[in-house]
């Protein structure tokens, strides 16, 4: 098998990527991994000083990328993100939907401020960016890959992170409704669904019970590292590779899911 064989497949020269989430450290990555196979990339996030240093490491791939600021949990932002994305690259082809926070707080002790806030940047954000970019994607008629960033925590019942755990539930089931709604329209529509991976937003959840707990629940004994996420989403945005993958929930866990008694 030749490298030009695997380089066609999963290539994704002349492809425009809009990383929601991209200054953070997995949905950063991915992006790394998504200007690595070709495609140049707009990291949307709010501090600029993290873009910079993810931006240099695009750079030093040979990769192209530049960043714009966005609050992605109203409408009308999201609407100039897509103006400013058309504007500088010209298209866009993939977006990726990863803001993410998250809480330990137990249950009874969640505030409406705490909820709302977690219901707001976890799955209103995603429900609008899908919205917006959507229908810029099902109007331009032309292939195009929406991976929205899932959790274990939306497929199975995981322990203190409530509010967490709905909003995931509910990325999961938008992404499969979208995936049969534009499936037609060459839009597809995917949950990439990380396992535990240590990062800005789990920090607090991960006291030493915890990880005790996850590697007991995880057959590779290990957390997942964030590069780890890179060929799942450069498959999911792949416009060969991943044609007819849409609807799906694909699952990077170190064998978390399988894991029973």
């Amino acid at each position: 098998m030749s490298n030009k064989y695997l380089t066609d497949l999963f290539s994704l020269k002349g492809k425009v990527a809009v990383v929601i989430g991209g200054t953070g450290e997995l949905c950063g990555q991915m992006a790394e991994g998504l200007a690595g196979a070709g495609a140049e990339v707009i990291l949307v996030g709010r501090s600029e000083e993290k873009a910079k240093k993810r931006l240099a490491a695009i750079e030093k791939l040979g990769g192209k990328g530049t960043f714009i600021a966005a609050d992605v949990t109203t409408k009308s932002s999201l609407e100039k993100l897509l103006v400013d994305a058309v504007e500088a690259s010209g298209k866009v082809d993939i977006l990726v939907n990863g803001a993410g926070v998250n809480s330990p707080t137990p249950f009874f002790e969640i505030s409406e401020e705490e909820y709302d806030k977690i219901m707001t940047t976890n799955l209103k954000a995603v429900f609008l960016a899908c919205q917006v970019f959507g229908k810029y994607f099902v109007d331009r008629g032309e292939p195009a890959s929406i991976i929205n960033v899932g959790s274990m925590s939306g497929v199975i019942p995981i322990s203190r992170v409530f509010t967490y755990s709905v909003t995931k539930a509910g990325v999961h089931n938008l992404s499969k409704n979208l995936a049969r709604e534009w499936a037609e329209k060459q839009v597809r529509v995917n949950t990439l669904v990380p396992g535990f991976f240590p990062a800005e937003q789990n920090k607090k959840v991960l006291t030493p019970d915890r990880v005790e707990s996850i590697m007991g629940h995880t057959p590779m004994n290990r957390f997942g590292r964030a590069e780890e996420l890179v060929g799942a989403t450069v498959l999911l945005a792949s416009e060969k590779a991943g044609s007819f993958i849409t609807g799906e929930e694909l699952i990077v866990d170190g064998g978390f899911a399988s894991m029973t008694i």
